[in-house]
């Protein structure tokens, strides 16, 4: 079954997308927030808008 991208549950920091990413490429989210820090500024900050948006949030738990 094909797992769909969405926002982490557990691992949120501002809106869990990098947490979501990171558990997508079975890497660290450490890794993941370091390489949006590398990416040039204006760029980085529509990437996660657009990520923000787009991915689907993570079901509800009690």
């Amino acid at each position: 079954m094909a797992r769909t991208l969405q926002k982490s549950a557990t691992d949120k920091s501002i809106q869990g997308v990098c947490g979501g990413l990171a558990e997508q490429l079975g890497l660290s989210s450490f890794a993941v927030r370091l390489i949006f820090i590398f990416i040039p500024l204006p760029v980085n900050l529509i990437i996660y808008m657009i990520l923000a948006n787009a991915m689907a949030s993570p079901p509800r738990t009690l």
